[in-house]
Protein backbone atom coordinates (compact mmCIF):
# COMPACT_ATOMS: atom_id res chain seq x y z
CA UNK A 1 0.00 0.00 0.00
CA UNK A 2 1.01 3.11 -0.77
CA UNK A 3 1.93 5.88 1.53
CA UNK A 4 -1.39 8.24 0.23
CA UNK A 5 -3.45 5.64 1.18
CA UNK A 6 -3.64 3.41 -2.48
CA UNK A 7 -3.80 -0.42 -2.36
CA UNK A 8 -3.57 -2.18 -5.91
CA UNK A 9 -5.54 -5.47 -5.97
CA UNK A 10 -3.36 -8.04 -8.40
CA UNK A 11 -5.48 -10.21 -9.80
CA UNK A 12 -4.19 -12.72 -12.57
CA UNK A 13 -4.56 -16.09 -14.17
CA UNK A 14 -8.16 -18.07 -15.19
CA UNK A 15 -11.13 -15.72 -14.03
CA UNK A 16 -13.82 -18.08 -15.62
CA UNK A 17 -16.70 -20.38 -13.88
CA UNK A 18 -14.54 -23.37 -15.45
CA UNK A 19 -11.57 -22.12 -13.29
CA UNK A 20 -13.43 -21.84 -10.31
CA UNK A 21 -11.94 -18.51 -9.23
CA UNK A 22 -11.52 -17.98 -5.55
CA UNK A 23 -14.64 -15.81 -5.49
CA UNK A 24 -15.69 -12.44 -4.39
CA UNK A 25 -15.82 -13.10 -0.39
CA UNK A 26 -11.87 -13.89 -1.10
CA UNK A 27 -11.55 -11.10 -3.21
CA UNK A 28 -13.06 -8.70 -0.45
CA UNK A 29 -10.98 -10.45 2.42
CA UNK A 30 -7.58 -9.06 0.59
CA UNK A 31 -9.27 -5.28 1.00
CA UNK A 32 -10.98 -5.54 4.04
CA UNK A 33 -7.74 -6.48 6.07
CA UNK A 34 -5.51 -3.68 5.05
CA UNK A 35 -6.24 -1.02 7.62
CA UNK A 36 -5.72 2.87 6.81
CA UNK A 37 -6.41 1.70 2.81
CA UNK A 38 -8.70 4.56 1.03
CA UNK A 39 -8.36 4.07 -2.59
CA UNK A 40 -7.86 0.58 -4.52
CA UNK A 41 -6.14 0.56 -7.94
CA UNK A 42 -6.54 -2.66 -9.86
CA UNK A 43 -3.41 -4.65 -11.62
CA UNK A 44 -4.66 -7.12 -14.19
CA UNK A 45 -1.79 -7.43 -16.08
CA UNK A 46 -1.39 -11.58 -15.75
CA UNK A 47 -5.04 -11.77 -16.18
CA UNK A 48 -5.36 -14.31 -18.96
CA UNK A 49 -9.17 -15.01 -19.23
CA UNK A 50 -12.22 -13.58 -17.87
CA UNK A 51 -16.12 -13.67 -17.67
CA UNK A 52 -19.12 -12.58 -16.15
CA UNK A 53 -17.94 -14.55 -12.51
CA UNK A 54 -15.07 -11.64 -12.69
CA UNK A 55 -17.12 -8.50 -13.37
CA UNK A 56 -19.42 -10.19 -10.37
CA UNK A 57 -16.55 -10.40 -7.98
CA UNK A 58 -15.62 -6.81 -8.86
CA UNK A 59 -18.78 -5.35 -8.31
CA UNK A 60 -18.70 -7.17 -4.81
CA UNK A 61 -15.72 -5.57 -3.61
CA UNK A 62 -17.17 -1.82 -5.18
CA UNK A 63 -19.88 -2.46 -3.16
CA UNK A 64 -18.55 -3.12 0.24
CA UNK A 65 -15.44 -0.90 -0.45
CA UNK A 66 -17.87 2.13 -1.47
CA UNK A 67 -20.07 1.02 2.00
CA UNK A 68 -16.85 2.11 3.66
CA UNK A 69 -16.01 5.22 2.27
CA UNK A 70 -13.23 3.69 -0.13
CA UNK A 71 -12.98 5.15 -4.03
CA UNK A 72 -11.90 3.06 -6.57
CA UNK A 73 -9.81 3.58 -9.88
CA UNK A 74 -11.33 0.76 -12.64
CA UNK A 75 -8.49 1.95 -15.42
CA UNK A 76 -6.51 -1.29 -14.37
CA UNK A 77 -9.48 -3.60 -15.36
CA UNK A 78 -9.40 -4.62 -19.10
CA UNK A 79 -11.61 -2.44 -20.90
CA UNK A 80 -14.86 -4.50 -21.57
CA UNK A 81 -15.34 -5.13 -17.79
CA UNK A 82 -15.03 -1.40 -17.05
CA UNK A 83 -18.10 -1.08 -19.45
CA UNK A 84 -20.29 -4.09 -17.81
CA UNK A 85 -19.23 -2.58 -14.34
CA UNK A 86 -20.61 1.02 -15.91
CA UNK A 87 -23.31 -0.70 -17.25
CA UNK A 88 -24.62 -2.07 -14.06
CA UNK A 89 -24.01 0.55 -11.69
CA UNK A 90 -25.87 3.29 -14.07
CA UNK A 91 -29.52 2.35 -12.18
CA UNK A 92 -29.39 1.95 -8.86
CA UNK A 93 -30.93 -1.00 -7.46
CA UNK A 94 -34.75 -1.21 -6.79
CA UNK A 95 -35.14 -1.75 -3.39
CA UNK A 96 -37.11 -5.12 -2.67
CA UNK A 97 -36.37 -6.27 -6.63
CA UNK A 98 -33.66 -8.63 -4.53
CA UNK A 99 -34.93 -12.34 -4.03
CA UNK A 100 -34.61 -13.22 -0.29
CA UNK A 101 -35.22 -16.65 0.82
CA UNK A 102 -36.68 -16.86 3.75
CA UNK A 103 -37.60 -19.89 5.97
CA UNK A 104 -40.83 -20.72 7.35
CA UNK A 105 -41.15 -23.31 10.02
CA UNK A 106 -43.76 -26.57 9.20
CA UNK A 107 -46.76 -24.78 10.86
CA UNK A 108 -46.43 -21.76 9.00
CA UNK A 109 -46.22 -23.61 5.81
CA UNK A 110 -49.15 -25.74 6.40
CA UNK A 111 -50.78 -22.24 7.61
CA UNK A 112 -49.97 -20.64 3.85
CA UNK A 113 -51.13 -23.76 2.39
CA UNK A 114 -54.44 -24.02 3.99
CA UNK A 115 -55.19 -20.20 3.58
CA UNK A 116 -54.17 -20.56 -0.21
CA UNK A 117 -56.36 -23.90 -0.91
CA UNK A 118 -59.25 -21.52 0.79
CA UNK A 119 -58.35 -18.87 -1.75
CA UNK A 120 -58.96 -21.31 -4.45
CA UNK A 121 -62.39 -22.69 -3.17
CA UNK A 122 -63.59 -18.94 -2.76
CA UNK A 123 -62.12 -17.97 -6.00
CA UNK A 124 -63.89 -21.15 -7.79
CA UNK A 125 -67.32 -21.29 -6.08
CA UNK A 126 -67.36 -17.18 -6.98
CA UNK A 127 -66.64 -18.15 -10.36
CA UNK A 128 -69.03 -21.06 -10.66
CA UNK A 129 -72.02 -18.61 -9.17
CA UNK A 130 -70.78 -16.16 -12.11
CA UNK A 131 -70.81 -18.41 -14.53
CA UNK A 132 -74.35 -19.27 -13.39
CA UNK A 133 -75.55 -16.16 -13.49
CA UNK A 134 -74.45 -15.61 -16.95
CA UNK A 135 -76.27 -18.85 -18.03
CA UNK A 136 -79.28 -17.79 -16.22
CA UNK A 137 -79.12 -14.29 -18.64
CA UNK A 138 -78.53 -16.28 -21.87
CA UNK A 139 -81.36 -18.70 -20.62
CA UNK A 140 -84.13 -14.84 -20.34
CA UNK A 141 -81.98 -13.52 -23.68
CA UNK A 142 -80.37 -10.89 -21.55
CA UNK A 143 -76.71 -12.03 -21.67
CA UNK A 144 -74.31 -10.02 -24.18
CA UNK A 145 -72.19 -12.20 -26.59
CA UNK A 146 -71.35 -12.54 -30.49
CA UNK A 147 -73.17 -15.25 -31.57
CA UNK A 148 -70.24 -16.05 -33.98
CA UNK A 149 -68.00 -16.33 -31.78
CA UNK A 150 -70.68 -19.26 -30.19
CA UNK A 151 -70.03 -21.00 -33.85
CA UNK A 152 -66.38 -20.86 -34.16
CA UNK A 153 -66.08 -22.45 -30.54
CA UNK A 154 -68.97 -25.29 -31.50
CA UNK A 155 -66.78 -25.85 -34.75
CA UNK A 156 -63.39 -26.14 -32.55
CA UNK A 157 -65.35 -28.26 -29.50
CA UNK A 158 -67.36 -30.44 -31.68
CA UNK A 159 -66.38 -31.18 -35.56
CA UNK A 160 -62.74 -30.93 -34.81
CA UNK A 161 -62.41 -33.05 -32.08
CA UNK A 162 -64.39 -36.11 -33.63
CA UNK A 163 -61.41 -38.00 -35.25
CA UNK A 164 -59.97 -37.93 -31.92
CA UNK A 165 -63.12 -38.87 -30.26
CA UNK A 166 -63.41 -41.72 -32.93
CA UNK A 167 -60.05 -43.16 -32.71
CA UNK A 168 -59.79 -43.40 -28.65
CA UNK A 169 -63.62 -44.50 -28.61
CA UNK A 170 -62.73 -47.58 -31.37
CA UNK A 171 -59.92 -48.36 -28.97
CA UNK A 172 -61.49 -48.32 -25.69
CA UNK A 173 -64.09 -50.89 -27.25
CA UNK A 174 -61.59 -52.97 -28.59
CA UNK A 175 -59.61 -53.30 -25.31
CA UNK A 176 -62.79 -53.45 -23.57
CA UNK A 177 -63.71 -56.66 -25.83
CA UNK A 178 -60.53 -58.23 -25.29
CA UNK A 179 -60.77 -57.98 -21.78
CA UNK A 180 -64.12 -59.57 -21.97
CA UNK A 181 -63.17 -62.15 -24.73
CA UNK A 182 -60.16 -63.46 -22.02
CA UNK A 183 -62.69 -64.09 -19.24
CA UNK A 184 -65.98 -65.45 -20.96
CA UNK A 185 -64.56 -67.27 -23.76
CA UNK A 186 -63.62 -70.45 -21.69
CA UNK A 187 -67.22 -70.66 -20.71
CA UNK A 188 -68.26 -70.42 -23.79
CA UNK A 189 -69.95 -67.14 -23.00
CA UNK A 190 -68.21 -65.08 -25.46
CA UNK A 191 -71.62 -63.40 -26.94
CA UNK A 192 -71.68 -61.14 -23.52
CA UNK A 193 -68.98 -59.29 -24.60
CA UNK A 194 -71.25 -57.45 -26.65
CA UNK A 195 -73.33 -56.71 -23.34
CA UNK A 196 -70.62 -56.19 -21.59
CA UNK A 197 -69.23 -53.40 -24.41
CA UNK A 198 -72.17 -51.56 -25.30
CA UNK A 199 -73.38 -51.19 -21.48
CA UNK A 200 -69.77 -50.02 -20.56
CA UNK A 201 -69.39 -47.36 -23.28
CA UNK A 202 -73.06 -46.18 -22.44
CA UNK A 203 -72.90 -45.78 -18.98
CA UNK A 204 -69.47 -44.40 -18.28
CA UNK A 205 -66.75 -44.83 -21.08
CA UNK A 206 -67.96 -42.63 -23.85
CA UNK A 207 -68.72 -39.95 -21.37
CA UNK A 208 -65.57 -39.97 -19.55
CA UNK A 209 -63.27 -40.41 -22.34
CA UNK A 210 -65.15 -37.92 -24.42
CA UNK A 211 -64.00 -35.41 -21.28
CA UNK A 212 -61.21 -36.45 -20.93
CA UNK A 213 -59.96 -35.85 -24.68
CA UNK A 214 -62.07 -32.34 -24.36
CA UNK A 215 -60.39 -31.48 -21.37
CA UNK A 216 -56.82 -32.34 -22.51
CA UNK A 217 -57.71 -30.63 -26.26
CA UNK A 218 -60.20 -27.54 -25.74
CA UNK A 219 -60.02 -27.23 -21.66
CA UNK A 220 -56.21 -26.45 -22.54
CA UNK A 221 -56.91 -24.26 -25.17
CA UNK A 222 -59.48 -22.32 -23.45
CA UNK A 223 -56.69 -21.71 -20.71
CA UNK A 224 -53.89 -20.74 -23.02
CA UNK A 225 -56.28 -18.28 -25.16
CA UNK A 226 -57.44 -16.45 -22.00
CA UNK A 227 -54.00 -16.95 -20.26
CA UNK A 228 -52.94 -15.08 -23.27
CA UNK A 229 -55.31 -12.22 -23.52
CA UNK A 230 -54.49 -11.36 -19.80
CA UNK A 231 -51.20 -11.11 -20.33
CA UNK A 232 -51.83 -8.73 -23.61
CA UNK A 233 -54.12 -6.97 -20.94
CA UNK A 234 -57.64 -7.72 -23.06
CA UNK A 235 -59.49 -8.90 -20.29
CA UNK A 236 -58.62 -5.61 -18.74
CA UNK A 237 -59.98 -3.76 -21.77
CA UNK A 238 -63.05 -5.76 -21.61
CA UNK A 239 -63.69 -4.31 -18.25
CA UNK A 240 -62.95 -1.21 -18.84
CA UNK A 241 -65.19 -0.63 -21.67
CA UNK A 242 -68.11 -2.07 -19.50
CA UNK A 243 -68.07 -5.59 -20.89
CA UNK A 244 -68.25 -8.41 -19.19
CA UNK A 245 -66.33 -10.85 -19.63
CA UNK A 246 -67.70 -13.55 -17.89
CA UNK A 247 -70.54 -12.83 -21.33
CA UNK A 248 -68.25 -12.20 -23.98
CA UNK A 249 -65.25 -14.59 -22.99
CA UNK A 250 -66.39 -17.69 -20.59
CA UNK A 251 -70.24 -17.63 -21.85
CA UNK A 252 -69.47 -18.73 -25.55
CA UNK A 253 -67.12 -21.72 -24.43
CA UNK A 254 -69.61 -23.05 -21.80
CA UNK A 255 -71.93 -23.60 -24.51
CA UNK A 256 -70.46 -24.82 -26.86
CA UNK A 257 -69.14 -27.61 -24.94
CA UNK A 258 -72.73 -28.12 -23.23
CA UNK A 259 -74.49 -28.15 -26.61
CA UNK A 260 -71.46 -30.04 -28.11
CA UNK A 261 -70.53 -32.87 -25.31
CA UNK A 262 -73.78 -34.93 -25.44
CA UNK A 263 -73.63 -34.94 -29.21
CA UNK A 264 -69.82 -36.18 -28.79
CA UNK A 265 -70.84 -38.80 -26.17
CA UNK A 266 -73.38 -40.48 -28.30
CA UNK A 267 -70.70 -40.88 -31.08
CA UNK A 268 -67.70 -42.06 -29.15
CA UNK A 269 -70.81 -44.76 -27.63
CA UNK A 270 -71.38 -45.57 -31.42
CA UNK A 271 -67.57 -45.82 -32.01
CA UNK A 272 -66.34 -48.06 -28.64
CA UNK A 273 -69.95 -50.63 -29.90
CA UNK A 274 -67.85 -50.91 -33.19
CA UNK A 275 -64.41 -51.29 -31.98
CA UNK A 276 -66.27 -53.95 -30.14
CA UNK A 277 -67.79 -55.54 -32.77
CA UNK A 278 -64.45 -55.91 -34.94
CA UNK A 279 -63.22 -58.11 -31.64
CA UNK A 280 -66.37 -59.92 -31.31
CA UNK A 281 -66.83 -60.78 -35.20
CA UNK A 282 -63.09 -60.64 -36.11
CA UNK A 283 -62.20 -62.81 -33.01
CA UNK A 284 -64.93 -64.56 -31.45
CA UNK A 285 -66.56 -66.03 -34.61
CA UNK A 286 -69.79 -63.86 -33.92
CA UNK A 287 -71.95 -62.90 -36.59
CA UNK A 288 -72.87 -59.08 -37.31
CA UNK A 289 -76.73 -59.85 -36.38
CA UNK A 290 -75.57 -61.53 -33.13
CA UNK A 291 -73.50 -58.94 -32.18
CA UNK A 292 -76.19 -56.49 -33.07
CA UNK A 293 -78.94 -58.29 -31.76
CA UNK A 294 -77.17 -58.73 -28.28
CA UNK A 295 -76.02 -54.98 -28.11
CA UNK A 296 -79.54 -54.08 -28.72
CA UNK A 297 -81.23 -56.60 -25.97
CA UNK A 298 -78.73 -55.41 -23.00
CA UNK A 299 -78.49 -51.91 -23.69
CA UNK A 300 -81.35 -49.93 -22.55
CA UNK A 301 -82.43 -45.89 -22.96
CA UNK A 302 -81.25 -45.63 -19.59
CA UNK A 303 -77.95 -46.42 -20.00
CA UNK A 304 -77.51 -44.56 -22.77
CA UNK A 305 -79.31 -41.38 -20.95
CA UNK A 306 -77.49 -41.96 -17.88
CA UNK A 307 -73.57 -41.16 -20.20
CA UNK A 308 -75.45 -38.24 -21.98
CA UNK A 309 -76.53 -36.47 -18.82
CA UNK A 310 -72.85 -36.69 -16.92
CA UNK A 311 -71.46 -35.57 -20.77
CA UNK A 312 -73.28 -32.01 -19.96
CA UNK A 313 -71.95 -31.90 -16.33
CA UNK A 314 -68.41 -33.40 -17.73
CA UNK A 315 -68.96 -29.95 -20.70
CA UNK A 316 -69.20 -27.74 -17.80
CA UNK A 317 -66.77 -28.52 -15.96
CA UNK A 318 -64.26 -28.71 -18.68
CA UNK A 319 -65.50 -25.25 -19.45
CA UNK A 320 -65.35 -23.76 -15.84
CA UNK A 321 -61.99 -25.32 -15.40
CA UNK A 322 -60.64 -23.68 -18.37
CA UNK A 323 -61.81 -20.65 -18.20
CA UNK A 324 -61.15 -20.04 -14.80
CA UNK A 325 -57.66 -20.67 -14.99
CA UNK A 326 -57.51 -18.78 -18.60
CA UNK A 327 -58.47 -16.12 -16.60
CA UNK A 328 -56.33 -16.78 -12.76
CA UNK A 329 -53.36 -16.63 -15.11
CA UNK A 330 -50.35 -14.24 -14.36
CA UNK A 331 -48.71 -12.19 -16.94
CA UNK A 332 -46.10 -13.69 -18.30
CA UNK A 333 -45.71 -16.48 -20.62
CA UNK A 334 -45.21 -19.41 -18.29
CA UNK A 335 -47.85 -18.51 -16.82
CA UNK A 336 -49.97 -19.70 -19.41
CA UNK A 337 -48.34 -22.88 -19.41
CA UNK A 338 -49.43 -23.34 -16.00
CA UNK A 339 -52.78 -22.02 -16.44
CA UNK A 340 -53.18 -24.45 -19.06
CA UNK A 341 -51.74 -27.61 -17.25
CA UNK A 342 -53.51 -26.68 -14.58
CA UNK A 343 -56.97 -26.60 -16.53
CA UNK A 344 -56.09 -30.11 -17.27
CA UNK A 345 -55.77 -31.48 -14.12
CA UNK A 346 -58.56 -29.71 -12.53
CA UNK A 347 -60.95 -30.77 -15.24
CA UNK A 348 -59.97 -34.65 -14.94
CA UNK A 349 -59.71 -34.72 -11.47
CA UNK A 350 -63.13 -33.07 -11.20
CA UNK A 351 -64.71 -35.33 -13.88
CA UNK A 352 -63.88 -38.91 -12.09
CA UNK A 353 -64.70 -37.23 -8.67
CA UNK A 354 -68.09 -36.53 -10.33
CA UNK A 355 -68.72 -39.88 -12.24
CA UNK A 356 -67.75 -41.27 -8.80
CA UNK A 357 -70.85 -39.65 -6.68
CA UNK A 358 -72.74 -40.05 -9.86
CA UNK A 359 -72.22 -43.76 -9.66
CA UNK A 360 -72.81 -43.63 -6.01
CA UNK A 361 -76.25 -42.12 -6.50
CA UNK A 362 -77.49 -43.55 -9.16
CA UNK A 363 -77.39 -47.28 -7.49
CA UNK A 364 -78.67 -46.08 -4.25
CA UNK A 365 -82.00 -45.18 -6.58
CA UNK A 366 -81.13 -48.40 -8.21
CA UNK A 367 -81.00 -47.22 -11.82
Amino acid sequence: MADDGTGTLGLSGDWSLNARPPGSTALWSQVGSQSDLQRVAFDTAGLTRWDSSFVTAVLHVLDKGRAQGLTFDLDGLPPGAQRLIVMATAVPERQGARRTETHQNWLARLGAQVLAARKDLMDFVTFLGEAAIALGNCARGRARFRRSDLMVMIEDCGIRALPIVALISVLIGLILAFVGAIQLRPFGAQIYVADLVSIAMAREMGAIMTGIILAGRTGAAFAAQLGTMQVNEEIDAFRTLGFSPMEFLVLPRMLALILMMPLLTIYANIMGILGGAVVGVGMLGLTPTEYYLETALSTTLTDFSLGVIKSIFFGIIVAISGCLKGIQSGRSASAVGDAATSAVVMAIVLIIVFDGVFAVVTNVLGI
